[in-house]
Parts: structure tokens; C-alpha cells; sequence
């Protein structure tokens, strides 16, 4: 018996020192993933390129605050985490960082002096990232952005998650791929896309699904569930390839279009893509534009030949799928349900009959991701409150969506939501005015 408390004794001691060595050893940082020469400069604006690549103002700018200041809430299924100053302002920035802490940052997660962030930084997506656009980036912030003096908010999340070491032993099974990039080899067109999309794009972050750890369940285009579509902050960030797909009709241009601009003729960004559009897409170059669409279409084997960019469309008739809603609605029969008789009445100005929409202004509501999608709130809540979509510098004019909460009640809401959801050939499932309450009751407490 003296024996075994002895040895249990013993791996008590063993287990405590282990886990002490486990909160307390500094972790290794990655090392650069490219030898670039001591006196090394980034082209002139690449640094900023890369931040724009990188969509770090969405971020880390908050509303009405000075830009990349932090202090944005990013809501998280653990709590709201405060993102951080990377202005390079030295007591509550990164001024006093070394190139050497910034890589860390961007590639491991990892503060200066040791302490893990917390993955709302996409270090998952950014350790693909080239040495040259990580020092890039380095050297725009800390010479091309004013520095700002602003403290923020310190992230306090609840027991366990506030116990910030536990983070050591997720990255071990987050970040089991290794720093640098890979590419597939698919064209040189498309390897500029898959880079951008693998890393300071990190599109995975919210394209791909996330496995019961929180963690990206595929981060890398040789994975089958890349992109396969996520769910973030209550929308639906849609697969982007597959036959089911979102993008799975368009083309290479129209891909393209919807990135730089927003819109096309199928689609128009709400919530978080267009903030991605506004303070990210809309920066690219054309050709990375397109390169990013023709490593998504290329994902499922289509053609990446590309005719052009910018191209205005023809309003669309009504398809086969289409035809018998597109005649009861321009037939407008007195006896006429009463969810039609909303949509007629508050949308078919601008969606029409068809459900098409006005391309590149209004979006068709057929197979529509938002309309058809399982998650519900997002097409309550633009119904409720109107929507915009940004102005870019190819389409400058900002086009705003009225809201209808004070003007429908929940019952006729719910009756237009099931009318758009089952219309034009969409199969999805009703909700009920219980539904609509919920949203309304949500967003009034905001």
C-alpha cells in the first residue's frame, strides 16, 4: 500500500511540474518561412496592399474610431473579444514591437511577452502568409499609420476561456500545418488566388466550418471541407464551391464583380462580406480579383478563362423555375394569398415579378443563400431594419434597402418571409411569427 501512494504520490508531483512547464515555458516561435536580405524594402504601397489583403480595418477599427485603433467588440461563441490597437503608438499600440514580435503575432498568436491571443486573430490563415508581405505589412504600420494613443477594453471572458494558457494546448491541434505557403500548381493565376484566399484573405474563417474545439475544420484548398460553408455571428457565410454552392452559376467575371463591387447580377453583400467588400475587395487590383475568382471556380474543375471585368447585364426574365410565381404575381388576382400580396405591395419594385432583381443593384431572391438559408435571422432582420450595400470605387453609388418593422407587424413578416422562401423554386423551410419576434425583441435590446 506504502508502494503505491509512493508512486501515486509521485505522479502527482510528475503531473504538477508538467503542467507548470506547460503554462510557464516560453512557446517556440515560428521562424521566417523565407530568407530576405538584412537591408530588404517593401515596393512602394505594398505594405498597405497587404493590410487592404488582409481586411484589418473591419477589424480593428471601431465604429467611429480612428482607424486600426481597436477597440471594435467582436462577438464570439465564448463572449466579446475587444480587438487590439496595431497603430504604432508605443504605450497602447505596437509601436514597441520588433519584427520578430509581429511575426509571432501574425503566424503563432502570440504576444510579446508571451501571451496567447485569442483566435478572433486569424493566426490560423495568416502563418500562410509570405515573409515579404508579413514585413511589408510590418513596415507600412509602423511607418505609413499615425499613431494612436487609445487604451481598449481588455477582453474579460468568462472561466475557463479568461484562462488564456489553455490556448497552448488548442494551437497544437490548431496549427498543425506548417507556416508558409503551398500552392496547388493549378496555374499561376490561380496559385495568386489560393494565396490570397489561404492567407491574408483568410476566407476560411468564415467559409469553412468549425469543428466542436472552435477550431477552422479545413484551413488549406487540399482539404474537402474548405470553404464548405460556416456560420458566423448568426450569418450564413456560404459554401464557395460545389454544386450547391453559392458562386456555383457564376462566372470567373461575375465572381470577380461581386468582390470588387458588392454586387452582380445574382447577388448583393449584406452583414459581415460587405464589410469585407468595403474595407478589403474593393482595394484589389482587378487581376487579383480575378485570380481569387478563378481559384474558387477552378476549385470545381470549371473554366478560369477570363473575357473581362466590368460588364453591365440585361434584366433577366423569369427561368423555368420561376415562370409560375413570375404569372401569379403579374396576374395579381384579387383572391391572391396574402404573402404575395406583401411582396407585390413593398418589393417588386426593385426584385420584380421575377424575383430576379435589377443586376448589380438589387439581388434576385431565386436560390437566393440568405433567402433559402437554415439560419433565418439574417432575412428577418434585413426585412426589419433595410440593408446597404457599400459604395466602391467601381460602383460609387451606395444602395440602401428601406426597412419594413414599423411599417409589417411579425404576423405579415413571417407571411412574406414564407412567400420568399418557397417562391421561384425555393424549397425552405416556413417560420412563424414567433420568429420574427424574436429577431425584433433581439436587435431592440442593442
Amino acid at each position: 500500500m506504502k508502494t503505491f501512494l509512493r508512486i501515486l504520490a509521485g505522479l502527482v508531483v510528475v503531473g504538477v511540474i508538467a503542467l507548470l512547464a506547460f503554462v510557464f515555458v516560453p512557446v517556440k516561435r515560428s521562424a521566417p518561412t523565407q530568407n530576405l536580405a538584412a537591408d530588404w524594402q517593401p515596393e512602394e504601397g505594398q505594405g498597405q496592399y497587404v493590410m487592404y489583403a488582409g481586411d484589418c480595418v473591419a477589424c480593428h477599427t471601431a465604429e467611429g474610431g480612428e482607424p486600426l485603433a481597436g477597440g471594435r467588440p467582436i462577438e464570439s461563441p465564448m463572449g466579446t473579444i475587444w480587438s487590439t490597437n496595431i497603430t504604432p503608438d508605443p504605450k497602447t499600440g505596437i509601436g514597441g514591437w520588433s519584427l520578430d514580435d509581429f511575426r509571432a503575432a501574425m503566424v503563432d498568436g502570440l504576444m510579446p511577452d508571451g501571451t496567447h491571443l485569442y483566435p478572433a486573430m486569424p493566426y490560423e490563415n495568416f502563418r500562410f502568409m509570405s515573409e515579404a508581405d508579413i514585413r511589408a505589412l510590418y513596415d507600412y504600420l509602423m511607418n505609413g499609420v499615425e499613431p494612436v494613443e487609445n487604451r481598449v477594453q481588455a477582453t474579460q471572458l468568462a472561466f475557463p476561456f479568461n484562462q488564456r494558457w489553455g490556448l497552448r494546448a488548442w494551437n497544437w491541434m490548431a496549427l498543425s500545418h506548417e507556416a508558409g505557403f503551398k500552392p496547388l500548381g493549378a496555374s499561376e493565376m490561380q496559385d495568386r488566388g489560393q494565396y490570397l484566399v489561404e492567407g491574408a484573405g483568410h476566407c476560411a474563417a468564415c467559409h469553412s466550418p468549425r469543428n466542436g474545439l472552435m477550431m477552422q475544420d479545413g484551413v488549406t484548398a487540399s482539404q474537402k471541407t474548405f470553404l464548405a460553408g460556416g456560420v458566423i455571428g448568426g450569418w450564413e457565410a456560404p459554401a464557395l464551391y460545389g454544386p450547391n454552392s453559392t458562386i456555383a452559376g457564376w462566372s470567373v467575371e461575375e465572381t470577380a464583380n461581386y468582390l470588387a463591387t458588392g454586387r452582380n447580377a445574382h447577388s448583393a453583400a449584406n452583414g459581415e462580406m460587405a464589410l469585407v467588400v468595403e474595407h478589403s475587395l474593393q482595394h484589389l487590383t482587378d487581376a487579383d480579383n480575378l485570380a481569387i475568382a478563378a481559384f474558387l471556380k477552378g476549385k470545381d474543375a470549371e473554366t478560369t478563362e477570363v473575357a473581362g471585368v466590368m460588364k453591365a447585364m440585361p434584366q433577366p426574365e423569369a427561368d423555368a423555375a420561376g415562370e409560375e410565381t413570375a404569372a401569379m404575381l403579374t396576374e395579381a388576382s384579387p383572391d391572391m394569398p396574402l404573402g404575395p400580396r406583401l411582396y407585390l405591395d413593398n418589393c417588386s419594385g426593385c426584385h420584380f415579378v421575377t424575383g430576379k432583381g435589377a443586376p448589380e443593384i438589387f439581388p434576385e431572391l431565386e436560390n437566393n443563400p440568405m433567402v433559402v438559408s437554415a439560419e433565418v435571422g439574417p432575412l428577418i432582420s434585413v426585412i426589419l431594419n433595410g440593408a446597404e450595400v457599400p459604395s466602391t470605387e467601381k460602383r460609387p453609388m451606395k444602395l440602401v434597402m428601406q426597412g419594413y418593422a414599423e411599417r409589417l407587424d411579425d404576423a405579415e413578416i413571417a407571411e412574406l418571409v414564407n412567400f420568399l422562401r418557397s417562391s421561384w423554386g425555393n424549397d425552405a423551410a416556413a417560420i412563424s411569427a414567433e420568429d420574427v419576434a424574436k429577431v425584433r425583441a433581439a436587435q431592440s435590446t442593442h
